[in-house]
């Protein structure tokens, strides 16, 4: 299992460094985000295109908090979980969660506030909805 997790990260990190083109110095902020099973008082995805970094930063309401508590006592109200991310042409996504026969990615593209949960199973791909979000904000790193 080591192993597997060991060989995904090597190859994130070679399609990360030999196959972008140019050198992307851009922060995308996704805020205000609805996800159509959960709730949340703060859900926010700032992709970060130059470190190849996705952070999430969330709150869960009550109703939702109680809901994931009462089954695992590690959830936490609030909290912040970072990814690796690669682009392909106008879409971004995560590092794979899971088997090489099954997993799963979310799935971004440039300019669409929604984000979508990539699944694979078998070389069987899906694509579902999962959030809206209210305000998409880009930013360029100026040197």
């Amino acid at each position: 299992m080591k192993k597997i997790k060991f060989l995904n990260f090597l190859c994130l990190l070679w399609l990360t460094l030999f196959t972008t083109n140019n050198a992307i110095a851009e922060i995308i902020i996704l805020s205000s985000c609805d996800n159509k099973k959960d709730g949340f008082l703060k859900n926010e995805y700032i992709l970060d295109l130059e470190k190849s970094l996705m952070t999430r930063n969330y709150v869960y309401n009550n109703k939702t908090f109680k809901k994931y508590r009462v089954t695992d006592l590690s959830v936490k109200k609030e909290n912040t979980l970072t990814k690796f991310i690669y682009q392909e042409d106008n879409k971004i996504l995560t590092d794979k969660i899971g088997y090489p026969q099954f997993y799963t990615q979310l799935l971004f593209e440039i300019g669409n506030p929604n984000i979508m949960i990539k699944t694979v199973i078998n070389n069987e791909e899906g694509i579902s909805f999962m959030s809206l979000c209210k305000k998409v904000e880009r930013f360029e790193k100026e040197s």
